[in-house]
């Protein structure tokens, strides 16, 4: 990495509400403690204004404006390559949020840099989900952000019908396939199912609590714990 980009990633890692270690800045950007050290204080030199010493921690001084933000060519392939699968592998809605972000993206990046967008050596393809798969994502989106229950009747693997109403908690992508973890009442336990498996799906004016042992933390540390 370059001095200046060092320099200008230190600023974006500087906060007005809260002190970063040297230790914590030497870490993220892969230098040395007495680089962060000398850094930080050119910066300071430079009118970067920086509180804070060397073995306590450095923040922003309050009414510092942060420079407009800028990209190398590595973090510009990742956001174009993260938007670009949302466009295709997501509801509209997430879809029109990606295109839009690219679209501000274009608009802010130096000429030199808007070759990348045309670059075509990272390919997202479009096996596009189906509009029903799309509708129970936004659904599912929606209720997983307003804490609310969900019905629908559910296909199983074996082609046995049953009816659910479940709290949702997380939404999972497998490459072609979306599933839902939730907290399912009729088994009182987490259950996972297959969003292209759903049928009639609504969202219940009922909101559901966080109980202890039911959150989506809950049932990451059960995964993590069989393995």
């Amino acid at each position: 990495m370059r001095r200046a980009d060092r320099l200008f990633q230190i600023i974006q890692h500087l906060h007005h509400d809260r002190v970063i270690t040297a230790r914590d800045l030497a870490e993220v950007l892969e230098v040395s403690e007495r680089t962060i050290y000398r850094d930080v204080k050119d910066l300071s030199l430079s009118g970067v204004p920086i509180a804070g010493e060397a073995g306590v921690g450095y923040r922003l001084m309050r009414g510092f404006h942060m420079p407009p933000l800028m990209f190398n060519e590595e973090e510009l392939a990742a956001l174009l390559l993260g938007a670009r699968m949302v466009q295709v592998w997501t509801d509209k809605s997430l879809a029109r949020a990606a295109h839009q972000a690219i679209s501000k993206i274009e608009s802010v990046i130096p000429e030199h840099l808007k070759p990348e967008l045309a670059r075509t050596e990272l390919l997202v393809p479009d096996f596009s989900i189906s509009p029903e798969v799309a509708a129970h994502l936004a659904l599912l989106r929606g209720a997983i952000k307003q804490q609310q229950k969900v019905s629908y009747d559910y296909i199983r693997q074996d082609g046995q019908h049953s009816s659910r109403i479940v709290h949702p908690l997380g939404l999972f992508y497998w490459g072609k396939v979306w599933t839902l973890v939730a907290w399912c009442e009729l088994r009182d336990a987490f259950r996972h199912f297959r969003l292209d498996r759903i049928q009639r799906m609504e969202q219940l004016s009922e909101p559901y609590q966080f109980l202890p042992g039911r959150s989506l933390q809950d049932f990451l540390g059960t995964v993590c714990d069989e393995y």
